[in-house]
């Protein structure tokens, strides 16, 4: 199932909400361009944007794109499919899911209005393929084999 950017968002602080912005580059071993987190185990912060909208209808709250300091928000994607392992091209940008959540046994300090996502349903990826992203840009899954061995055939 293919999906779409709702928002590319990047912040020059880590432990803040992230700002929305049109486009980004997404680079082997690096992240998004110009994030805090670029370079780090968590290259990448992705969020699906059905689970905001649920936190939203339980609470009767709005979070705006980078709210909970996500770096893709995506939306049209099934959460079943969100393993470590499976590859995500996203734009011109292919990713690596490495880890879903964060470790419960650490201490997770940044929140929005209270709430933070990340925790429980952040998807952590790692960016095999540079390229650029911008909103509107479809999102789709590849399971267990990277996309450039699968052209290649």
């Amino acid at each position: 199932m293919a999906g779409r950017v709702v928002a590319i968002c990047r912040g020059a602080d880590k432990g803040k909400r992230k700002k929305a912005v049109l486009s980004g580059f997404f680079r082997v071993g690096m992240g998004l361009v110009g994030d805090a987190h670029a370079g780090t185990d968590k290259e990448v912060s992705i969020l699906l944007k059905e689970r905001v909208d649920d936190l939203s209808a339980r609470t009767g709250l709005s979070f705006p794109a980078g709210a909970f300091a996500e770096n893709l928000l995506v939306e049209g994607l099934e959460w079943s499919d969100c393993a470590r392992g499976n590859f995500l091209r996203v734009g011109e940008a292919v990713m690596e899911i490495t880890r879903i959540g964060k470790d419960p046994a650490l201490p997770h300090s940044y929140n929005y209005c209270g709430f933070s996502l990340l925790p429980r349903f952040g998807i952590f990826a790692k960016v095999v393929q540079s390229g650029s992203v911008k909103t509107g840009d479809p999102a789709e899954w590849w399971h267990r084999k990277c996309p450039r061995e699968e052209e290649k055939k």
